[in-house]
This record gives structure tokens, C-alpha cells and sequence, in this order.
């Protein structure tokens, strides 16, 4: 979105209104990311906000194993839904985003519960899910999702 490509203008217009992007789309926008930086992504690549559906995730997964690689592990930050919409209002008043408001907020989480939230228990049925306390500093949160994945 932030280079102005056509993909990211069409993605953009889904996330302005609050919904999510068409796994076809979003899967195609990552394959060509991850191949146009092959060098830079050998040891790793952190995704924030994706997948967000199962079929993502299963898409995702195929990608990453055409790639010769997998999902180690998924960290979950959990955070109760009055704090979310406190934060997403403040970060709209900081980052004048016109998207950051509470209709297009709760929007947002009903979709999050409609079709995100089975992310939580595909990826704990995998021994992949890292719930993490969301609440607290951003040091404190930092070094509990640091000590998970040192756990690995």
C-alpha cells in the first residue's frame, strides 16, 4: 500500500471500510513479497495481522512449504474488546487515520469474531499458539512474547 501499487490500492479500499482483504488478493500480495526479498527473509519472516482466516492460514502454510519453509509459532495478544476500541480511537486521534473510529472499531471486531477467532484454537491444535497478556507496558508485553519464543 505504501509503494501505491495496484494491489495495494485495491487491499487498501477493503481496509479503510473496516473489512478484510480476499484471501486470493492478500495471498497474492505475500507471495510477491516474500519472493522479491528472498535474501532478506532466509532466517525468518515476522507476519503482524496475518493470516486472519483459515483459509488463509492454510493458504499460507502451502505458500511457505513451496518455499521450503513453515509457521513455527503464533502470537496471540489478548487484549479485552473495550481496551481495543480505547486504543484504536487514541491511535486515530494520534495518526489522524480516518479508519480508526469506533463504528469502523466494532466492525472490526465482529469480523474479528466471525471468521479470526477459529485461528486461536487451528493454531493451538497445532502447538503453535503463544497467548500472550496484552495488557501493560509495551517493554512488559515485549518480554513476555521475547520469553515464549526464546522458549521454542
Amino acid at each position: 500500500m505504501r509503494r501505491g501499487t495496484e494491489l495495494g490500492k485495491v487491499a487498501k479500499g477493503y481496509i479503510d471500510q473496516g473489512q478484510l482483504v480476499p484471501d486470493e488478493l492478500i495471498i497474492d500480495l505475500l507471495a510477491q513479497v516474500l519472493d522479491e526479498n528472498k535474501d532478506k527473509t532466509a532466517d525468518g519472516v515476522i507476519f503482524d495481522g496475518y493470516p486472519r482466516t483459515i483459509p488463509q492460514a492454510e493458504a499460507l502454510e502451502q505458500l511457505l512449504a513451496d518455499r521450503g519453509t513453515r509457521i513455527d509459532a503464533v502470537v496471540g495478544l489478548e487484549v479485552p474488546d473495550e481496551e481495543l476500541i480505547k486504543r484504536i480511537l487514541l491511535r486515530g486521534q494520534l495518526s489522524g487515520r480516518a479508519d480508526d473510529n469506533e463504528e469502523t472499531a466494532r466492525k472490526r471486531l465482529e469480523v474479528y469474531y466471525n471468521q479470526t477467532s477459529p485461528l486461536k484454537a487451528y493454531y493451538e491444535e497445532q502447538g503453535k499458539y503463544l497467548a500472550i497478556n496484552g495488557m501493560g507496558t509495551i517493554d512488559g508485553i515485549f518480554d513476555q512474547i521475547r520469553k515464549e519464543l526464546d522458549n521454542l
